[in-house]
């Protein structure tokens, strides 16, 4: 068994990286020989960056040369040795304030942005730390000084798009590890990663299609991050919720308190405390991945005599003329005077919400099945019917966080009736200003 003394050392800054990756770039002309075109671009890449190889017997450190593989030999690189790399920052003599530094960390590498933070002594922690869907093998249930923390940082924020489990493991974490915690679309799976979406992964990426489309829910959480930073006028807004289950709902889209914050580059650095915020989202399938988040909340004031779970279509119109259409079953029955409450998105921005068109879409199977009903039981001591009485439709805008009520366009007839669509205008205080609006 070797000494850990018989290891060649290297002492190097992180430009090490770019600098390697510039090494690598470099075209060789004829015979092996390195062209004139890589020695002006080697000279223009001269780094006053120092490299610097220690040998168990050598108290001075041998400096090795970018592009000049000939000082490895002169300074006694030897291969059959381990090699232990040693990457440093900067020092308290530099001036360089840490609260600056924001380390971007993605699957281990969130956990490894979280040991550097841990480990740099002085009085001052570092800025931010960002983990981007960090590993869960091996560090779900693990102590803080174990993974990534919110101790760590000033600051510290994860996106989680990964955590559905197979075989008892998740590739992604899916405790909370930072101050905020961001969980898009409730962080198990993404949309556009099936594998029904497989034949699309081999129009872009050939044979690499079946890894792209294993890692496309990991990798996510990168592509939405630099989404936040290409589409800074389309920001994501998350919201704080306990589950998925209740975002789904409508019932977190609240801003007060700090129970809002934008996904990404951009977060606000706020309202941090000692235990995690858990914030959930909805998204698109591609960049830009913005979507509006709307609750709706439908009391219906009768109740049908036999039981349904109906599928609605709704039409939505906004200030800005943009017609959006959506479809939403309840998966559970209707009830008398009981709130419905629902999450919608929208992929445009329809601006004020001044109309909502109101359908029930499936209403062939039911009414066979009422008109039935109401030929066998002829003597029931009140009129049978197939309709559903909606008085009203609150809204609540996530991204305003602008509250609005819709009532019936028409007083007469209020019973909505299977395929019957009714229109809903607006009837709270601000409906005048918007009439004129209305098309």
């Amino acid at each position: 068994m070797e000494s850990p003394l018989c290891a060649s050392i290297f002492l190097v800054l992180c430009i090490f990286i770019q600098s390697s990756a510039h090494v690598q770039s470099l075209g060789q002309g004829p015979f092996g020989r390195i062209s004139r075109a890589a020695k002006t671009k080697e000279a223009s890449q001269e780094t006053e960056t120092r490299f610097l190889l220690f040998q168990e017997e050598t108290d001075q450190g041998c400096q090795i040369r970018l592009h000049h593989p000939d000082t490895l030999q002169r300074c006694g690189f030897n291969s059959s040795l381990p090699l232990v790399m040693i990457i440093h920052g900067w020092t308290e003599s530099v001036q360089f304030s840490r609260s600056n530094v924001h380390l971007i960390g993605y699957s281990l590498g969130a956990h490894v942005s979280g040991f550097a933070g841990s480990f740099i002594g002085g009085k001052h922690k570092i800025g931010r730390i960002t983990g981007l869907d960090a590993a869960g093998p091996l560090f779900e249930g693990s102590s803080p000084t174990d993974r990534l923390s919110p101790d760590d940082a000033n600051f510290v924020d994860a996106i989680h798009t990964f955590t559905r489990e197979h075989m008892g493991l998740s590739v992604g974490i899916k405790q909370p590890i930072a101050h905020y915690d961001f969980y898009p679309n409730g962080g198990y799976f993404q949309p556009g990663c099936h594998l029904l979406e497989l034949y699309k992964h081999i129009t872009k990426h050939g044979l690499n299609a079946i890894t792209e489309t294993i890692k496309c829910s990991h990798v996510r959480s990168v592509h939405l991050f630099i989404d936040s930073l290409l589409h800074t006028s389309m920001q994501s807004t998350a919201y704080q919720c306990s589950d998925m289950g209740r975002f789904s709902q409508g019932l977190c889209l609240s801003c007060k308190k700090n129970h809002c914050n934008t996904l990404g580059y951009h977060i606000r650095q706020e309202g941090q405390s000692k235990k995690s915020k858990r914030l959930f989202l909805v998204t698109q399938a591609q960049s830009p991945f913005k979507v509006y988040h709307y609750q709706f909340k439908i009391q219906f004031i009768n109740q049908p005599e036999k039981s349904v779970e109906p599928t609605f279509t709704m039409t939505l119109l906004g200030t800005k003329e943009e017609n959006q259409k959506i479809t939403i079953t309840l998966d559970q029955e209707i009830v008398s005077n009981k709130t419905y409450s629902f999450l919608i998105t929208l992929d445009l921005d329809i601006g004020e919400l001044i109309m909502v068109k109101f359908k029930w879409e499936n209403g062939a199977v039911w009414t066979n099945v009422w008109n039935t009903v109401q030929t066998i039981i002829p003597w029931s001591r009140r009129p049978l019917s197939s309709g559903l009485v909606a008085k009203t439709i609150r809204v609540k805008a996530g991204e305003t966080q602008q509250r609005m009520t819709f009532c019936s366009e028409s007083t007469d007839g209020l019973q909505l009736q299977p395929t019957q669509e009714k229109t809903f205008v607006r009837c709270d205080r601000n409906s005048k200003k918007l009439k004129g609006k209305i098309r």
